[in-house]
């Protein structure tokens, strides 16, 4: 404990030290750049370096260029908590990221106890802000309402006989229990709950085994690479069976992975796809965004990086300051309904975006998600 103690303390006094010293004001990114979940991480990159741009361009912030220090955590919890700890050493004011609830839950006690405010865009799970962590906050919904819309589409599709599969991931699995409890409380069969192991390349077993359980349906909630690999293997085993995605299975690699034809009518619940945005600042952005790196961002994670990074350059701006416990105050009661490229935002007092922003998907045969 006294070497946890004296870190914490070592961190704090660097961190304050640094950003005194800084002739920038320096925001950190976290982001998966390497690893299964890259092309988020890419993605969260180029909008974060783009909107410091623009912000730039507009004549910075307090006087001093902003400038975006990027850490790669690669989707790895041991990799982010070591990421962080380098973070925090280089005078960042405020710190954007990550995805991944299990790689973020690994990283944010380290950014609050160095008095670091931290905003996640991919990380749903509901016990990251139940720890009352005043400098943690979060642009991404929670998984028990997605778990509630989950049970809702379900249901609304008619079925009888439901399978959930997971994979034992912070995120994954408790999405899965959230959507189990409810499912429980209505006249449902739930005829298969388990999980898979993430990053395998064969998963003919467990679909062998979905097809004895004879569900109707099978609502997966873990993320894009294993749920595009199940798509392609259960169609090429002639498995039929619809699936049904949480908000992580929300990425255009799904498709390159599974192919066309094995991903055309799978389903996911998510926040909206960037294409169907709908206010002035996410079209203005998402041009610009084309304009500079040649296609739109492949998902709405990285988009919600980005209103991370616009929110903590706002909080700046209003409170003409750098200091975290300003910014964290200002952020859970003074931020009321800011236009965000994702829709208005706000924070509750767990650091909890407040409103409802899930959707229900379908994929199409030429591999498009079309908002249903």
């Amino acid at each position: 404990m006294k070497k946890i103690l004296f870190l914490i303390a070592a961190l704090s006094i660097i961190a304050a030290g640094t950003a005194l010293a800084a002739d920038t004001v320096k925001i950190g990114l976290t982001a998966p750049i390497t690893g299964s979940w890259a092309a988020e991480g890419q993605d969260m990159k180029q909008i974060c370096e783009l909107l410091a741009d623009q912000v730039n361009a507009d004549g910075g912030l307090l006087g001093k260029e902003v400038e975006v220090v990027v850490a790669d955590d690669g989707g790895n919890e041991q990799t982010a908590a070591l990421a962080a700890q380098r973070l925090a050493t280089k005078g960042i004011v405020a710190v954007v990221g990550t995805y991944g609830s299990s790689v973020t839950e690994a990283s944010q006690g380290i950014y609050n106890a160095a008095k670091i405010p931290q905003i996640a865009n991919g990380s749903t799970a509901v016990r990251l802000t139940e720890k009352g962590l005043k400098y943690f906050f979060r642009t991404s919904p929670r998984d028990d309402e997605q778990g509630r819309v989950a049970a809702k589409t379900l249901m609304g599709m008619g079925y009888k006989k439901i399978a959930i599969l997971h994979d034992n991931t912070t995120y994954a699995k408790g999405l899965a229990e959230e959507t189990k409890a409810l499912l429980d409380k209505e006249p449902v069969e739930l005829v298969f709950f388990d999980a898979l192991t993430p990053g395998e390349q064969d998963y003919t077993t467990i679909l062998t085994t979905l097809k004895t359980k004879n569900a109707e349906v099978v609502f997966f909630t873990g993320y894009y690479p294993e749920a595009g690999l199940m798509l392609r293997q259960k169609k090429e085993m002639g498995f039929d069976v619809p699936f049904v995605g949480g908000d992580a299975t929300n990425n255009p690699d799904l498709v390159k992975i599974a192919g066309k034809d094995a991903a055309e009518g799978f389903y996911f619940i998510s926040p909206p796809v960037p294409q169907d945005l709908p206010s002035k600042e996410a079209k203005d952005f998402l041009a610009a965004y084309t304009k500079k790196y040649g296609a739109a961002p492949g998902s709405i994670w990285a988009v919600l990086s980005g209103d991370g990074f616009r929110v903590m350059v706002e909080a700046i701006k209003q409170t003409n300051s750098t200091d975290p416990n300003k910014i964290a105050d200002y952020l859970h009661t003074g931020m009321k309904d800011f236009p965000g490229l994702t829709g208005t935002i706000s924070f509750n007092e767990k650091g909890d975006r407040v409103g409802d922003v899930y959707r229900v998907y379908k994929v199409d045969a030429e591999g498009g998600f079309i908002l249903q």
